[in-house]
């Protein structure tokens, strides 16, 4: 019996060092550095059923010569091959293909096309660097050219970013520009219908928000967006529901939660019991009809102050307004969830200068306005970058909800303050 499992050791060993194996119902490789080497330990691993010549499941690596029979063979190999002999090739994969696979993987079951945005990974807190070329690019269009269209597009144009994960196809505007820096204009029916535009940047009048993501949603096109994304929190909540039947991105930007005035803030409240606060903004005149009632068109200092304090709740509201002046102030009571009182003001007219002013008491001490913390660079860009992130499925479905909530919910208290105000005028 001994000497009949010697002689199949023996013979095993003289077969090709390619061969694959079938061990235990296993499909395994073997590392011929190490068959036979062994009588004793070969015999071991016969009667153990792991295989005559210390095969190794198929993909395992043998500890001393790396992957089982092809690594033992390379290393093997001498550097230039004999005459006549041609060099060991490795087997390539048909161009292309391996993106495929990478991409049929990211595919949610049974939606063709839809991207998974559960997978748990952080937002970053910077730009993203991409060292090797993206997998894939997504075709951008920006909707409004005005000052942050105009940053939008600049950023779209920087390769060394979040930007190479997109490809910007072109611009949408009203006025008839033809290119700019070397960008071509195209229609928004083009725009909507292109299979090569995956994502629009809506970038014009907040009053036009809701009607350009409707469209872009329908027509199965992710979508990034100036705050506030509606004038209304039934819209928001609407839009919402789009995005998520359709499998789509809906990203609603805050670059203020971006700036280093707000991490300022957010590192000096931590553990601090709140007793009052309250929070100013002075700035020019600004067109109700184009950008909202004050309470939307300010709404990154309410979201300030909500993802400082958490929810919060409106006491009262009132507005005083001189249109013939282009002035007005916005005065808003509201309270934190254990009762502290918070004040909101906003302050609009000729020769007033934008600015914030605060002033935040604690049990332990108080912040009266903000010290210079320095310049807020590349904000747009950080942002484009939570975008891109979300299109490559890498913010959690926690993340989501809880950025979904606070949007939410500041647009709730926006039109609850600007119900308020028209019932005392």
């Amino acid at each position: 019996m001994r000497r009949d499992l010697f002689s199949l050791l023996g013979s095993l060993t003289k077969k090709s060092p390619s061969k694959l194996h079938a061990v235990g119902g296993r499909r395994t490789e073997g590392c011929d550095s190490h068959a036979g080497q062994d009588t004793a330990r070969g015999l071991a691993l016969h009667k153990s059923g792991a295989g005559a010549r210390g095969t190794l499941p198929l993909g395992s690596a043998c500890r001393e010569h790396g992957r089982g029979a092809a690594a033992a063979r390379r290393a093997q190999t001498p550097l230039h091959p004999a005459p006549g002999r041609a060099a060991n090739r490795s087997r390539a994969l048909p161009p292309g293909s391996a993106d495929r696979l990478r991409r049929r993987r990211r595919r949610r079951p049974g939606r063709s096309g839809e991207l998974e945005l559960s997978a748990p990974h952080q937002l970053p807190k910077g730009d993203i660097k991409m060292d090797a070329e993206p997998e894939r690019k997504f075709g951008v269009v920006v909707v409004g050219v005005g000052r942050a269209g105009s940053v939008r597009m600049r950023n779209l144009q920087n390769p060394d970013s979040s930007s190479a994960c997109l490809n910007l196809i072109g611009f949408v505007s009203r006025r008839e520009l033809g290119s700019i820096a070397g960008v071509q204009q195209i229609s928004l029916e083009d725009a909507l219908s292109s299979p090569e535009v995956e994502a629009a940047f809506i970038c014009s009048e907040s009053s036009s928000h809701e009607d350009y993501i409707r469209q872009f949603l329908k027509a199965g096109k992710h979508v990034l967006v100036e705050y506030p994304m509606t004038l209304s929190l039934a819209a928001a909540q609407e839009l919402w529901e789009l995005a998520e039947q359709k499998g789509k991105v809906l990203h609603e930007e805050h670059i203020e939660l971006l700036m280093e005035e707000f991490a300022f803030l957010k590192n000096e409240v931590v553990g601090k019991e709140l007793l009052r606060g309250s929070l100013l903004f002075t700035a020019g005149p600004l067109e109700e009809e184009r950008f909202g009632f004050p309470a939307f068109s300010g709404i990154s200092r309410l979201t300030w102050l909500v993802s400082l304090f958490g929810e919060l709740s409106l006491v009262s509201a009132t507005l005083e307004e001189r249109r013939e002046d282009q002035y007005m102030k916005m005065t808003v009571h509201l309270e934190t969830e254990s009762k502290c009182p918070l004040s909101w003001i906003e302050e609009k007219g000729p020769g007033l200068k934008r600015n914030r002013y605060l002033s935040f008491h604690f049990k332990s001490g108080s912040l009266e306005n903000l010290p210079n913390v320095g310049a807020n660079k590349d904000i747009f860009l950080k942002d484009q970058s939570i975008f891109v992130q979300k299109l490559l499925g890498r913010v959690s479905g926690k993340e989501l909800a809880a950025e979904k909530k606070r949007i939410l919910h500041c647009l709730g208290l926006a039109e609850e303050i600007q119900k308020a105000c028209h019932q005392r005028q």
